[in-house]
Order: C-alpha cells, then sequence, then structure tokens
C-alpha cells in the first residue's frame, strides 16, 4: 500500500450532506466500490465479453494482413492488460489482490508477460466515495463518531485491496492512521478469487497445465485473515513484544477503543518509501538491507511468525534515526515446526554443501520424487541452489551486482514449464519463499551488499 501524504485539512465536517456531489469521473475523488456479489460477477463478465471482443478484433486483423495468429499473442496484448488489471484494480478487494498475489515483487513464479501486465495492480487503488466512507464511519462508530477524534482528514493517503488509510487525530492529540476497509469486501472474497483466477486461466495468462487449486484455497484463507482487522491487531501487537526494545524497528500502537473489524485506529509512524533509501550512501543501504534479511530469519528461526507480504510499501524508513517502520501484518502467519525445520535442513545442507541432505530435505517436502524425471529433479536442486547462493558467498554479497534474481525467475518458469513433472509447493512454502525473495528484490532495489551467509550461520546455532 503505497502512501501520499496529506495534512489534516479536512476537518470533521467532510460529509455535510449541502456538500455539492463530486463528480465520479474525477480520478481524486474515488469510484463507487461494487459491494453485492451480483454486481460484481457483471463486472467479470462485462471483462471477459471485452477481452473476446479484442481477441476477435485482433485475430481478423491477422488473418487479413496474411498471417495466422496464435491465440496466446491475440491475449497478451496490451488493450487486453489494460483491460484486466484496470477493472481488477477498479473492484479492488480479492479480485485485485489475487493480482498482485500472483504478480509478487520478483516475478518469479509467472511468465514476464503475466508479471508485467499485473506490476500495474501494485500502484493504489480507486478510493471509494464519500457516501461509501461516511456510511462505514456511522456503521462502525455510530451517528456520533466525530466526538471519537479531534480530526479527521477525508483524503486517503493510501487505497489498496482491501481497505484504505486516513490521516487523523485522536482525543488525547495523537497523529493516527485509520485503516478503513471497503464495504463487504470480506463477503466477495472467494467469489472474486473464483471468478478471477477462471477469467486469468481462460484468457491464456496462466498456463493452462497448472493446477492452482490448492493456492487459490490458500489465498483465499489469507484474504480472509486479512480482512480481519482484529486478528491484524493481535499480529501487530505480537511483533511489538517479539521486537521488544530493538530500536532498529517501529511499529505502530493500536488504539484498540476506537478500532473494529473493519477499522483499524493506529497511532501514524513517519517515514520514507523504503525505496528512497536507493538514493542514499551505500552503508546506509546496506544496513537497511541488513536489518530486515536478520527481521526474516529471525521470523523463521526465532519468533514463529512471519509478515508474508514483501510489498515494499509495508516498510517505511525514517532517516533520522535509521529505524525501519513496518507497516500493514494482515498478512502475518504462523510458522508451522514443519516448515521451520524444513529450511532448517534445507540451509544446514546448503551452507555445508551436503548434496543428499538437501535432496532428503526436498523429497521430505513432497517437491520432488522418485517420478519425476533425473533432469527435473537437477532442475529442482538447481534453483534451491540459486535461493541459497547469496548465503554461500564469503563476506558481503552484492545483490545490486548480480544477475540472481534473473536467473531465478528463469529457473522457476522453465520448471513451470516441464508439464510432466511439474509439481504445486506447498503452500506454506510459497509464501515463505515470497517474503525471501521479497527481500532479495529489495536489496537488489537498494544495490545492497549483505553478508547474509554470517547471518545465517548465527541464526542457526542459536535455534538448535
Amino acid at each position: 500500500m503505497s502512501v501520499r501524504h496529506h495534512s489534516l485539512t479536512t476537518i470533521l465536517t467532510a460529509f455535510q450532506p449541502k456538500r455539492k456531489p463530486r463528480r465520479m469521473t474525477d480520478k481524486r475523488f474515488g469510484k463507487t466500490i461494487p459491494s453485492s456479489r451480483l454486481r460484481r460477477l457483471g463486472h467479470f463478465g462485462g471483462l471477459a465479453a471485452g477481452i473476446a471482443g479484442n481477441v476477435v478484433a485482433g485475430g481478423v486483423r491477422e488473418l487479413a494482413s496474411g498471417k495466422r495468429p496464435r491465440m496466446s499473442e491475440l491475449m497478451l496484448t496490451p488493450a487486453n492488460a489494460f483491460k484486466v488489471t484496470g477493472k481488477l484494480a477498479e473492484m479492488r478487494g480479492a479480485a485485485m489482490k489475487l493480482g498482485q498475489l500472483l504478480s509478487m515483487d520478483s516475478g518469479d513464479f509467472v511468465p514476464p508477460e503475466l508479471a508485467e501486465i499485473l506490476a500495474r495492480l501494485r500502484a493504489d487503488a480507486e478510493p471509494m466515495t464519500d457516501a461509501q466512507l461516511a456510511k462505514i464511519l456511522v456503521t462502525q462508530w455510530g451517528e456520533n463518531w466525530r466526538g471519537k477524534l479531534s480530526a479527521f482528514d477525508a483524503r486517503p493517503i493510501a487505497a489498496a485491496s482491501i481497505g484504505q488509510v486516513h490521516r487523523a487525530r485522536s482525543i488525547d492529540g495523537r497523529d493516527l492512521a485509520v485503516k478503513i476497509q471497503y464495504p463487504l469486501i470480506a463477503n466477495s472474497i472467494d467469489s472474486d478469487v473464483d471468478n478471477a483466477s477462471m477469467l486469468l486461466k481462460a484468457s491464456g495468462l496462466l498456463p493452462r497445465h497448472i493446477d492452482i487449486k490448492p493456492l487459490l484455497a490458500e489465498a483465499k484463507m489469507q484474504l480472509h485473515d486479512e480482512a480481519d482487522y482484529v486478528r491484524e491487531a493481535a499480529y501487530l501487537a505480537r511483533y511489538a513484544k517479539a521486537l521488544g526494545d530493538d530500536a532498529r524497528f517501529v511499529v505502530p500502537e493500536i488504539l484498540p477503543e476506537i478500532s473494529t473489524p473493519t477499522i483499524l485506529a493506529m497511532t501514524y509512524v513517519p517515514g520514507v518509501a523504503i525505496e528512497q533509501l536507493s538514493m542514499r550512501p551505500q552503508e546506509e543501504r546496506d544496513r537497511a538491507a541488513h536489518v530486515l534479511m536478520d527481521l526474516v530469519l529471525r521470523e523463521l528461526f526465532e519468533f514463529g511468525v512471519m509478515q508474508s507480504d514483501p510489498n515494499l510499501a509495508n516498510y517505511r524508513y525514517d532517516p533520522g534515526t535509521g529505524s525501519i517502520v513496518l507497516l500493514d501484518f494482515g498478512a502475518a502467519r504462523d510458522v508451522s515446526p514443519e516448515i521451520e525445520q524444513f529450511y532448517r535442513q534445507m540451509l544446514s545442507a546448503g551452507l555445508t554443501g551436503d548434496q543428499a541432505k538437501l535432496r532428503g530435505a526436498l523429497e521430505d517436502f513432497g517437491l520432488i520424487d522418485d517420478q519425476m524425471s533425473a533432469g527435473h529433479v537437477n532442475s529442482v536442486t538447481r534453483l534451491f541452489d540459486m535461493i541459497i547462493e547469496p548465503m554461500l558467498h564469503q563476506g558481503a554479497f552484492d545483490f545490486g551486482n548480480n544477475g540472481l534474481m534473473h536467473a531465478i525467475r528463469d529457473q522457476g518458469f522453465a520448471l513451470l514449464n516441464d508439464r510432466a513433472n511439474w509439481r504445486l509447493p506447498p503452500a506454506e512454502l510459497f509464501f515463505v519463499q515470497r517474503k525471501l525473495g521479497g527481500m532479495y528484490h529489495l536489496a537488489a532495489r537498494l544495490r545492497a551488499r549483505v553478508d547474509i551467509g554470517a547471518l545465517l550461520r548465527i541464526h542457526l546455532e542459536k535455534s538448535s
């Protein structure tokens, strides 16, 4: 969820009935979010019809010019890409979130064309209209909701798939960030995921041979978790306790007295986008990447809980203190003993060069088996070798001057295309890999150098 800064200029009078209606075509003022299942299904149907029309028109043009068009090429046109991502972003909710989950920041597990298309969904969504926002505030806080705050800015500073964030000020004068969930968005999750996945599959944007049902089931569960703000508040509290007085990190403080299942009120923590670190001195970039890599390993081997969404907007940076601000714990999930043991076994094998132990870990977790070809087994092993390559490097690994991320993406895509041998990884493994890959991607963006091997050895020794 990216953040834009606004001052608290709209003070508790944002919803006066005499106010002149805003034009819904003006992007600054948001669009009505379709909340009923029927209306949302209609959006999917209209999108499918629009794509089909583009395919037919494009096919006719290609045939008229003497070419024999391929269906995949007709599907993956800029016009269709714009239609798909634009409609999902307008609908918000699971429709948009599914695209974000598939795109991932590093694009390792989807075709490059699809990764590029879905990258649009990491931008801000359209905020909801004033009328929808007012209705939610009244429903959750009551008709006299203004008495709960001393100031409230009706213009959101961020709008994403599940909700939008507003600046506010508490009665006792604290600056707040108030996350407000879109209307009935939780009720549409299951149908949205089914409809969006069916549309993406039918449009040729996903390889047809891949059975993504287990991953979709996990996506539904995660989205329901993200829509549960009571759950998110509990995980935020767990992180605050786990981090203790570690000055390297800052997490917001929840205001339980004005938080509800669909409104999460917390202290506003200032900071700049984590990507802005790319303009800072090398030492500062290295330190920030080191701190975040250390956090991932602590999550895996110490905390027993991981914030599994590597979206860069979930991390802010305080240039004054050098602290990393951690935001959005909706995707936090417990790390099972089985997944912790798998990573311990795999990473220990990588550090010692024990290929038999590495293969045993991959077999135990169902990533390879006796039914696979020797070539595919070697390819899977090679992919994990790439993942742990920075950990084997002597000294600081230069993420900014290395083609590792592209190599991992290409290797992962090659495995997807091996239809006879492909296995869907366990969903829990997918989300841990997504977080680790996201941190690799951030380190590459920052052109950072991190001795992640030394960090790993420390954590393996501490937790053994």
